[in-house]
């Protein structure tokens, strides 16, 4: 569905290389999430995509056509929602949608659009000006322009930047029937729980370069070996305290809990260790590593 290939690209101001030979291959129907720190390529590569970046080397297919060779096709196929929430402000939602219609040669597309209106909560909005529209209201129409043409891939930059938490889940509750319907999704985001909550498949870039793309599942149980234990102690903790389990990584967080890292089959014998000392604790906390830590530890190294 979407294959890029070698992809290299350098801004020539500052000879910036943001991309460096990146190969990536997107099937029909998966849920991707594209994750990397501010700077890391991302938006870069979704430039490229949607045909407003020329990349330095490489190519880029989408839906079987070429970028370079097939650009028009390739615009009917994906639908891309920037970050940037700029558009001309004059036009209503209803007239905006309209509009966007009309660039892929859908003169009558409102059974599309009332739809499209309905399942972002904007209908009673469908006739105030972009203007005048909150920031969460604006991401929203973005989605609904971008998927005005019916695109087989849709393409999210920073969806829910600026959502508030309500209106965050009713755009995942969106996105998951979307995907249910058969369009393919690539969603890049900041917030991690977003990413394991929704993806089935995690790509991470740092520095223009691929470090990890796993299957979320196969990802989360290479790190699943690894338990996360929470200890908390009525008392003020230092860490002369805790040098017995040096071993462990510990942790002191919020002045009276103890975070600790171990493998699983040793759980008992951390236990063991601390009931020897005799330390009395008034809550304990076993967990699988989230997705957040396991970017943070696949970006350190």
């Amino acid at each position: 569905m979407l294959r890029v290939k070698n992809v290299s690209m350098t801004y020539q101001k500052g000879k910036k290389e943001a991309l460096k030979d990146v190969s990536l291959t997107i099937n029909e129907g998966e849920f991707t999430a594209l994750l990397g720190q501010n700077g890391a390529g991302k938006s870069t590569l979704i430039n490229i995509l949607a045909g407003n970046v020329k990349k330095t080397a490489g190519t880029v297919e989408i839906g079987g056509f070429d970028l370079d060779r097939n650009e028009l096709e390739t615009k009917k196929i994906i639908g891309i929602v920037p970050q940037d929430t700029g558009y001309d402000f004059v036009f209503t939602i209803d007239e905006a949608l309209k509009k966007q219609s009309g660039y892929f040669g859908i003169q009558n597309n409102r059974d599309t659009i009332d739809e499209l209106l309905e399942a972002l909560y904007l209908t009673e909005k469908r006739s105030a000006r972009l203007r005048d529209l909150s920031g969460g209201m604006r991401r929203r129409f973005l989605i609904a322009k971008a998927l005005v043409h019916r695109p087989k891939i849709l393409i999210l930059d920073e969806p829910t930047a600026g959502v508030d938490i309500e209106m965050r889940h009713t755009l995942y509750e969106f996105l998951v029937k979307l995907h249910e319907s058969g369009t393919t999704i690539v969603l890049t985001t900041h917030y991690l729980e977003e990413a394991e909550k929704l993806c089935n498949r995690i790509v991470i870039i740092d520095g223009g370069k691929l470090i990890a793309d796993e299957p979320k599942t196969d990802l989360m149980e290479t790190f699943s070996q690894e338990a996360i234990i929470e200890v908390h102690f009525e008392q003020s903790l230092t860490r002369s305290d805790f040098e017995f389990l040096g071993a462990y990584d510990p942790e002191i967080t919020e002045d009276n809990r103890l975070l600790l890292r171990a493998p699983k089959k040793e759980l008992s014998k951390v236990f063991k260790m601390l009931s020897e000392k005799e330390m009395a604790f008034t809550n304990l906390v076993v967990e699988k590593p989230k997705l957040e830590e396991i970017y943070l530890r696949l970006i350190k190294q």
